[in-house]
């Protein structure tokens, strides 16, 4: 995937995960800038076949290729995850993918490096009312092995990000990802009735939609301060089920049954983000990056995804 620069002033960006959900909503986004993108993936879809995971093979397919930006957005991800398990991959992409990605960056004569991270990067868990911000600690140590080897990964992207020597390194911590071709997958799940959830007392979530989450890397890209991280979130932090009810509401599809958290339990990590209570603020983003969301919730969001149908 190329897309062609509209003016003098756009970069050449290569953008690891183009093919991805997120990643072609990143790809419109830089090219309304005026940018020009090239993907960087597996599929056919991409400019650049490679993959992240073999070092030597992806340093042969950006040879004699120049890049200003490298952004990383791979996953492997194809649907929600639900068991533990299902995020090893991502993990690793996380990981050696990162180190991997850096050295083609290097190659390729980037100068700036932006990665997708997480706001799960904070912890799993109950952290009360009081906002994350980036001031707070970011990766610390899991409290089981399963949740330790997901925030290892996380807390390693963003490591190796800023340590890059002679790159720009950026860290765009995403909340929840809903929107167009995202919050497609529910609907089937919705449909069978076979996606329980507990209900949330008073538990909450960041979430943030696609297209604004692809803007603030565009805004990143622009004005991003080397060596930051950003929170990427909207101001409406809303219950786990509390969304769901929503897109069940909002598209005319079955509520989800409302069941006892030992039901979900099997699906041990959908259980630890159902369960998870977190607020973060995204003020910094606001200041730096001049990004504000379209969507300040998963209501109007959701309502423009419906009306856009």
């Amino acid at each position: 995937m190329t897309t062609n620069a509209s003016n003098q002033g756009g970069r050449s960006i290569l953008l690891a995960g183009a093919t991805g959900v997120l990643g072609g909503h990143i790809t419109q986004a830089l090219t309304d800038a005026g940018h020009k993108v090239t993907g960087l993936g597996r599929g056919t879809g991409n400019g650049i076949r490679a993959d992240l995971m073999d070092r030597d093979a992806l340093l042969r397919a950006v040879d004699g290729h120049h890049f200003d930006t490298v952004i990383h957005a791979a996953t492997a991800l194809r649907k929600p995850p639900l068991r533990h398990r299902d995020m090893h991959a991502t993990d690793a992409l996380r990981i050696q993918g990162t180190a991997h990605l850096i050295e083609a960056a290097r190659a390729s004569g980037a100068r700036r490096f932006i990665s997708e991270s997480m706001v799960f990067g904070y912890g799993y868990g109950d952290f009360g009312t009081r906002p994350r911000t980036e001031d707070d600690p970011f990766g610390p140590h899991g409290t089981t092995p399963e949740l330790e080897k997901h925030i290892e990964g996380m807390r390693t992207k963003e490591q190796l990000t800023f340590e890059a020597k002679d790159l720009e390194g950026i860290a765009l911590r995403f909340g929840l990802l809903y929107g167009p071709g995202g919050t497609d997958a529910l609907f089937p799940m919705l449909r069978r009735r076979r996606l329980p959830v507990p209900d949330d007392h008073g538990r909450v979530l960041p979430w943030v939609e696609l297209t604004d989450a692809a803007r603030a890397v565009a805004a990143a890209v622009e004005r991003g301060r080397p060596g930051q991280a950003y929170n990427i979130t909207d101001p409406t932090p809303l219950g786990f089920r509390a969304h769901v009810l929503c897109v069940a509401r909002e598209f005319g599809l079955p509520k989800p049954m409302a069941v006892p958290l030992w039901v979900v339990r099997p699906m041990a990590y959908a259980h630890t983000v159902m369960t998870g209570n977190l607020r973060v603020s995204s003020a910094k983003a606001e200041r730096e990056l001049g990004w504000t969301p379209v969507y300040p919730s998963s209501g109007e969001g959701l309502a423009a995804l419906h009306a856009a149908r």
